[in-house]
């Protein structure tokens, strides 16, 4: 499982072809492809990068019940959801070509943010029928000197911002309980 990560999400959305439309405009821009459970006992649609690979993939199927979600409320649930972008030309060229386009105005304009780790550039926005938020993300695999820089630069201010926790480096990371039957 370390090696894959997440096997799928779905998301249950309120306008079921509404919200078709517009992922299959968003995936499909992204280079995606698409599958269907054809009504198999339940709707579903689902969109996977390297189809038919196994991968990981997003599905979205009708709700049943709920409204529209606002994820500045950080009510239950989940919060967003991150897609990879190939680098960070992606990231803008998303930005323009696809939520511009739309008529969408991202939560948070394409931008590096170093905190999160070294080169990691974004932009959030959230899906306008239902209010998932999402987020189109790239992390370099080989970070520049400039952005290690900016990234220790940032954790620096928020150790500054946060004596009493420590060094931000060592606070964040935990370990788990691992499996009884390993050492």
């Amino acid at each position: 499982m370390r090696w894959r990560g997440v096997h799928h999400v779905e998301f249950s959305v309120l306008d079921y072809e509404t919200s078709i439309a517009f992922y299959d405009r968003m995936f499909g821009w992204l280079g995606w492809r698409s599958f269907s459970t054809l009504d198999i006992g339940y709707r579903s649609t689902y969109y996977m990068a390297r189809f038919p690979l196994p991968h990981s993939y997003v599905g979205i199927q009708p709700a049943r019940s709920g409204a529209k979600l606002a994820h500045e409320a950080r009510a239950t649930g989940i919060h967003h959801i991150a897609l990879w972008a190939r680098d960070r030309a992606e990231v803008d060229a998303f930005h323009t070509g696809f939520l511009a386009a739309e008529g969408l105005t991202p939560t948070e304009a394409p931008a590096e943010y170093p905190v999160y780790a070294p080169g990691y550039y974004a932009v959030f926005f959230d899906d306008p029928v239902t209010g998932i938020h999402w987020e189109l993300a790239h992390t370099p695999r080989l970070p520049s000197l400039g952005q290690l820089r900016r990234w220790r630069a940032a954790l620096k201010a928020e150790d500054a911002r946060h004596p009493e926790r420590g060094p931000f480096a060592q606070a964040a990371m935990r370990k788990l309980p691992g499996r009884p039957d390993r050492p």
